[in-house]
């Protein structure tokens, strides 16, 4: 009799530590995907600072929105540093999203002005930043792309029964998607064209 009862208890034991095993798993995967995200905004952080110096000798009476490009993109960057720290923390990401949103409305602002000055289109420079902006914008939404999926598998394995029981002992806390956070009318693409 005592060895059945120990046998269950070794049982329920292995039970509980595969599937804590499997929670931390899933938490890690979602983590290393918004490494992954960080990685492409580091890259797009860095090539706004140059797409600014490029356009200000062509915009020089626009420096208020130069400066609002600038503010946007270092607020985005804090935000996204506090996010990366712990991307378990929902408050974070919501902030992460909202400084986001406001550097893509900066941006748009930035584009439709520089869309008035023919020389600043045509200057090799600037189509260069903008090709690689594009195609790191396309790489950042593959990545979160990415991260929702692993959230997506994280929340619902915390949530599933028996998961959830372990997920309660165990201080798994459910993660944030990253969403939209703009009105519609800042959902529309940014247009970064010059051609």
């Amino acid at each position: 009799m005592e060895w059945v009862l120990l046998g269950i208890l070794l049982v329920l034991a292995i039970w509980v530590i595969t599937i804590y095993n499997k929670l931390v798993a899933l938490r890690n995967r979602f983590k290393n995907a918004f490494a992954q995200i960080d990685v492409q905004l580091k890259r797009r952080y860095d090539l706004i600072p140059n797409l600014v110096e490029t356009a200000k000798g062509y915009l020089a009476h626009e420096r208020g929105t130069l400066e609002a490009v600038i503010a946007a993109r270092n607020s985005a960057s804090s935000a996204t540093q506090r996010a990366a720290a712990n991307p378990a923390d929902g408050e974070a990401m919501k902030q992460m999203m909202a400084a986001e949103a406001g550097l893509t409305g900066a941006m748009g602002r930035f584009f439709a002005l520089a869309e008035a000055y023919p020389d600043l289109k045509a200057n090799q420079n600037m189509m260069q930043l903008t090709e690689e902006l594009t195609s790191t914008e396309n790489k950042i939404a593959f990545a979160r792309q990415g991260f929702n999926d692993s959230v997506m598998t994280y929340n619902t394995a915390i949530e599933s029964f028996p998961d959830n029981y372990v997920a309660g002992f165990g201080s798994f806390p459910a993660a944030t998607l990253l969403e939209a956070t703009e009105s519609p009318e800042e959902r529309k693409a940014v247009k970064v064209s010059f051609t």
